[in-house]
């Protein structure tokens, strides 16, 4: 790896929909000499395509809570009713090989790295148009409206938390949103540039409008189907 301070734990999160495991893989896709993907750990099963070992260890819960007992993770945490963790032998091989860390994990997990790492970069991922990231949200699922309610509460959790990340990336073009996961973990954080805090700020707002409009919508339709 060339350039920078040395390798970094770069972190990739975001709302579910956000986008961030398609950039994690064309990040790694596209520079496998500067970046390694810390293959994650979960319970859930495996979807068409996926591999054991390459997209993530498929275990069931047993043998996970048993790595957790031998502390063998980074971090983990439970996201829909399954376990997902990062082990410390994946960080450990891809730093040995000189090149940054790359994880694609929730925001949960993410502010636990935060406080065992020093060196990490948390990287929150949207696109600009929060119509744009609910559409794509919607569109691979069939909820009630009660189920969207609960995701839209833990979206807005998600988005305080996301606020304190060091850079947003906007993930509007697939390119433009790797390119610059790649400046990132080259120059590190936002921290002094006031035009760049004020335009995330900005982009939070409009995004927590935005939630609010949908979960008053949402509120009124579960209070109408109730009678």
């Amino acid at each position: 790896m060339t350039g920078g301070e040395g390798p970094r734990i770069v972190v990739l999160s975001a709302p579910s929909g956000g986008g961030k495991t398609t950039i994690a893989k064309a990040v790694r896709e596209k520079h496998p000499e500067k970046f390694g993907f810390s293959v994650s750990a979960t319970t859930r099963r495996p979807r068409p395509a996926e591999r054991d070992g390459v997209d993530y260890y498929f275990w069931d819960r047993k043998r996970f809570q048993d790595e957790i007992k031998a502390g063998r993770f980074l971090e983990y945490a439970e996201y829909a009713g399954q376990l997902y963790g990062t082990l410390r032998s994946e960080v450990d091989r891809i730093r040995n090989s000189g090149r940054h860390v790359l994880l694609d994990i929730e925001v949960e997990g993410a502010e636990q790295i935060k406080r065992l790492e020093e060196d990490v970069l948390r990287l929150f991922i949207l696109p600009t148009d929060p119509t744009v990231w609910f559409d794509r949200w919607q569109g691979r699922r069939t909820e009630s409206p009660v189920e969207v309610r609960k995701r839209l509460e833990r979206t807005v959790e998600e988005l305080a938390k996301g606020a304190h990340f060091n850079r947003i990336i906007t993930n509007d073009e697939l390119d433009e949103a790797v390119a610059e996961v790649v400046r990132a973990a080259d120059e590190g954080g936002w921290e002094g540039n006031q035009r760049k805090i004020m335009d995330s700020v900005v982009l939070f707002d409009r995004y927590k409008r935005f939630v609010n409009e949908r979960m008053q919508q949402l509120n009124k339709a579960i209070h109408s189907s109730k009678g």
